[in-house]
């Protein structure tokens, strides 16, 4: 099965017909309905492309042609969070068009994550990351960098400095945590004690319950400490965001979070690890970190979870739109057997994918997220539209109501890596470039 999801993945990263093939860097092609009509038709044939051209490359191939792109030298005086809304997009078009170049060149299968420092070119200088460490570039060039993967070594510093919970100038690092984490704290001693009361009982019980629902088969979250910290990280916030206080679906938005700050301090298997070994200061620096981060997230998504979460339902549907148009097999599919994309695409929404993939995936699909302008909330539609359309056959296989939602809820990525989250990352990318720009792409 795996092998044959994966020849009906790149039979719709083939380059695409005549006219419509972008050029990365320059305007926005606007979409002509034919064209796409053609394009449906041209993937729904036999796969005509040799197999051996098939075998695709992971962003890290990329990362060999990047030059100095965790050079370590002086700061830029600038602030990350204020300077995210004008990304040159080109640096992400780069990025994805060269994955699609390479993957039908290179014959040799790239090597996992676990080699990726190994893979990084010489003129790339990695340091071991802590939180002293400086990553000096400028926003956009730390972003492209980002962009295809960050290794694990400097993902701590670089998170941090792309949420714009760091500041980029250097000098103001070390006063800027200790700060943010007195402040943390500070709110903890404010507030914490009233989740007794009776009008914060109901949020803290629902918290209470869906902590230990948190990745239930990685040892590190079913650790008494790791859960007090959870609950503290979500109570606080739910406090402090009365508009839509605590949803289901928020805390699985810190795991990632933490399991990456808690890898400044690790370097063996970060899911086993026995946190009552760490001293306290350390916890309650990786506690307050991944509070100010997961709320620096939930800024851009948060109308997900008000009430009624307008956020969600906006977003399912327009993925059902965005997926009419670009498979309409598949949509049509949908609707002979009456499967409605709410029943699936919400929690793909309001989790995230967290559900569907597994958690150093999601980290991985983060290092690209932070990249990108609006990656949580824009960017995420076209995941999610490469994501399902990436199972088409095991889709159009199944011809009965139960059998596809049965296999939309269990789709088979617990072997998944960051190969295959760079190839869904490139689809994902050619969509929003043929797509986002088209108004009317959300209507038929």
């Amino acid at each position: 099965m795996a092998a044959e999801s994966s020849k009906q993945f790149w039979k719709r990263s083939a380059k695409l017909p005549g006219s419509i093939q972008p050029v990365y860097g320059a305007q926005h092609p606007p979409l002509d309905p034919r064209l796409t009509k053609n394009f449906i038709k041209e993937r729904s044939k036999g796969n005509t492309l040799p197999l051996k051209n098939k075998k695709a490359s992971s962003f890290h191939e990329f990362a060999r042609n990047t030059s100095d792109a965790w050079d370590i030298g002086d700061d830029e005086d600038e602030d990350f969070s204020s300077s995210f809304q004008t990304l040159n997009s080109k640096v992400a078009k780069a990025t994805a068009a060269q994955v699609l170049e390479n993957h039908s060149k290179l014959r040799v299968k790239p090597e996992r994550a676990q080699s990726a420092l190994s893979e990084m070119p010489t003129n790339c200088k990695v340091i071991k990351s802590s939180s002293e460490a400086q990553l000096s570039r400028s926003p956009d060039e730390l972003r492209k960098c980002s962009w295809p993967g960050v290794p694990r070594e400097v993902r701590p510093v670089t998170w941090r400095l792309l949420s714009g919970y760091l500041p980029a100038n250097k000098e103001r690092r070390k006063l800027t945590l200790q700060r943010k984490r007195e402040e943390y704290f500070g709110f903890i001693e404010q507030y914490y004690d009233s989740r007794n009361e009776e009008h914060h009982q109901d949020t803290y019980r629902q918290i209470h319950i869906d902590i230990p629902r948190t990745n239930p088969l990685i040892p590190l979250f079913q650790q008494p400490l790791v859960q007090e910290i959870f609950e503290r990280i979500l109570f606080i916030w739910a406090i402090r965001h009365p508009a839509s206080g605590y949803v289901q679906g928020i805390n699985d938005l810190v795991t990632p979070f933490f399991v990456v700050f808690l890898s400044e301090h690790v370097e063996e298997d970060v899911e086993n690890f026995d946190v009552t070994t760490l001293s306290q200061d350390v916890l309650r620096s990786i506690e307050a970190d991944s509070f100010w981060c997961m709320s620096k997230l939930l800024d851009g998504i948060q109308d997900n979870y008000t009430f009624a979460q307008p956020g969600i339902q906006k977003k399912v549907k327009a993925l059902e739109e965005l997926v009419s148009r670009i498979d309409e097999q598949v949509h049509n599919h949908f609707r002979k057997y009456e499967v409605e994309y709410l029943q699936f695409a919400f929690r793909w929404m309001n989790n995230l994918l967290m559900r569907e993939l597994p958690l150093r995936c999601t980290i991985r699909l983060w290092d690209t997220y932070q990249s990108e302008p609006e990656g949580f909330s824009h960017f995420h539609l076209y995941v999610c539209a490469a994501f399902l359309i990436k199972w088409r056959k095991e889709i159009l296989d199944e011809e009965d109501f139960q059998g596809l939602l049965m296999l939309l809820q269990n789709l088979p990525t617990i072997h998944w890596g960051n190969e295959e989250i760079g190839l869904l990352l490139a689809e994902a990318y050619r969509l929003k470039y043929m797509f986002a720009d088209a108004p009317n792409h959300y209507r038929r």
